[in-house]
Formats: structure tokens, sequence, C-alpha cells
């Protein structure tokens, strides 16, 4: 009697185990065109283009005295020509990178609420500095210096938004439910978020990774003309504010640091390019 309840008792241990190794086995991420199909894109209105925006080459008012310490002293900066992509990077545009290069793809099915994502028009977002360095690549293109990144959002007349009138919480994509942008929106939905140079979404919408190195005292002793900040550093620079942040941290001057290979639903980019 006792081998037999050993024996029954065995059985159902091992069922269960199998049960549970089977579970595993099923719950594992396949390749990356496995989480592709297991994610398709969200295709519910016409694709968005991304065009790149020219910034004539000239000076600007980079910095601000009455903000952050990091962002002291303000100062003219003279750039070289560039060009900007004038929406932040979308989900179809990034996905076309993970598709011809087999890159990780950054929704997946462990991202939480995918479905307020991964409409095509949205910012590609849960990319590292290194994923979105590598997209650039990718493109024949770079990640706009911190110096370009700043001159496309304010122009040259130092504003403080890159709009010119007075801010309005409907303004851009911030926290809060006043503009009416509970996650992120199709890139280009908040038309007073535009810059002199008709640069769309630098204030809100998702926060954009830049080039640099962070270094908070960077301005004290930066070059005056195309400044590419410090040679090296263990942060890397990000702009602007999201649907999840402050509309005071979307000021254009606003300087923030994290990893490069930090990853989160409110962080983007888009890309530059020097001209001529």
């Amino acid at each position: 009697m006792d081998k037999i309840f050993v024996r029954v008792y065995t059985l159902f241990i091992l069922f269960f185990v199998g049960i549970g190794v089977f579970m595993i086995i099923k719950s594992r991420p396949g390749d990356k065109t496995d989480a592709v199909a297991k994610n398709p894109i969200n295709f519910t209105e016409p694709i968005i283009e991304n065009p790149m925006i020219l910034i004539p080459a000239g000076e600007f008012i980079m910095g601000a005295n009455d903000g952050g310490i990091d962002e002291q002293p303000q100062r003219v900066v003279y750039l070289d020509a560039f060009a900007i992509h004038q929406y932040e990077v979308t989900i179809y545009q990034y996905n076309e990178f993970v598709v011809a290069t087999g890159h990780r793809q950054p929704l997946n099915r462990y991202v939480k609420d995918i479905h307020f994502f991964n409409n095509a028009n949205q910012p590609a977002i849960y990319v590292s500095w290194l994923d979105a360095y590598d997209y650039c690549q990718w493109a024949g293109l770079r990640l706009p210096t911190e110096a370009e990144w700043e001159k496309a959002a304010r122009g040259t007349e130092g504003l403080s938004w890159p709009w010119v009138e007075k801010y309005q919480p409907t303004f851009a994509n911030f926290k809060g439910e006043e503009d009416h942008g509970v996650f992120t929106t199709a890139v280009g939905s908040y038309e007073k978020d535009k810059s002199p140079y008709g640069v769309y979404d630098m204030a809100g919408n998702v926060k954009e990774w830049v080039q640099d190195w962070y270094d908070d005292r960077y301005y004290a002793n930066a070059p005056l003309k195309n400044p590419q900040g410090p040679e090296r550093g263990e942060m890397k620079v990000m702009r602007g504010s999201s649907w999840r942040d402050s509309l005071y941290s979307g000021r254009a001057t606003g300087r923030l640091q994290m990893v490069p290979g930090y990853r989160y639903e409110a962080v983007g980019f888009r890309c530059a390019k020097s001209a001529g």
C-alpha cells in the first residue's frame, strides 16, 4: 500500500512539474521577428511622414541664467547649419529598422498597457540611448547635439518654450488631464508645441536623447562654436518633457541626465544630420 501511495504521489508531482516547465517554455520571449508578429502595429490613420527641417547656420542664445545650475551661464553660441527630424521618430519608422536589422523590438508583451503605445504614428518609446544611436546610424543620420536640439526648440530669440505666447496647459502633452494627452499621442498632435523652425513636440510627448555626455558644469567652459559636449562621461543628456512629466521640465533650456542603457515609456528621440 505504501509503495502504491509513493508511486501515485511521485506521478502527481511529476505531472505538476511538467506543467510548470511547459508554462515557462511558452512564456519565453521568442526571437525579434516573433516579437514583432506578436505585437502588431496599429495602423488606424495614414502614416505621418517625418521630413528633416533645415536649421540655418548662425548664433542663438543657449542656457538660462534663471534656470538650474547646469543651465548656466547663458551664452551666445554659433552653430553650423544642420537638419533635424520635424517629429520624434515614430513606431512605424523604428519598426522598419527592427525588421531590417533584427534589432531589439522596444514594445513587447511585457510592456504594461502596450495597446496605448503601439499606434504607428506615436513616438517610439522604451528605447535606450544605445538603441537611438544605432537607429540613427542605420538611417544615415546621427543624434543631435545638445546645442542643436536647443536651437531647434527655441530659435534665436532665447525662448523659454518653443512657442512665443504665454504657456497654456493645452499647448503640449504634459502630465495632467488638461491637455487631453493621457499617454503618448501621435507626433505633431499639438500645433502650439512647434518651434519657430516648425519642429514639433520639443516640449512635450516624450523626453528625447541627444548625443552629448552630461556634465553639470560643462557650460562654464564649453566652446562657443559647435559645442559637442564632454569627451567622456557616465550619463547621457535628455531634453524636453513628456506625458509623464511636468511642464517645467519641458522648458527649452532644461537638461536631464540618465545612463545610456535606460529605457522608459516616456523616452524617445529624433535624429539630425549636418548640412553641407
